[in-house]
């Protein structure tokens, strides 16, 4: 299953919070689209202390390029550091 591997090929983050949300049904249909599901992730991890969006995005696109074109078509990242996730939360 995809979503088991995306979790195993980003285990080296070691995420507090690692959420994978399969958002392919809302894409059905979509050109291109067979090539591979539409992934949603909220990483959350002191892996990206110092890191630009843009750095955290290579990161976990790297970790998973394998997959990508193939297992995964489209994939939308929120990668947060601990205190930037409890920030964003509702008090």
């Amino acid at each position: 299953m995809t979503r088991t591997r995306i979790v195993e090929s980003l285990a080296d983050l070691n995420a507090q919070i690692l959420e994978v949300a399969d958002e392919s049904e809302r894409h059905s249909g979509h050109a291109g689209a067979g090539g591979g599901g539409h992934y949603r992730l909220t990483v959350v991890s002191d892996c990206f202390s110092g890191q630009t969006l843009m750095a955290r995005h290579r990161l976990i696109y790297g970790m998973l390029s394998g997959m990508m074109k193939s297992e995964i078509h489209a994939l939308a990242v929120n990668a947060y550091t601990p205190s930037e996730y409890h920030l964003k939360q509702p008090t």
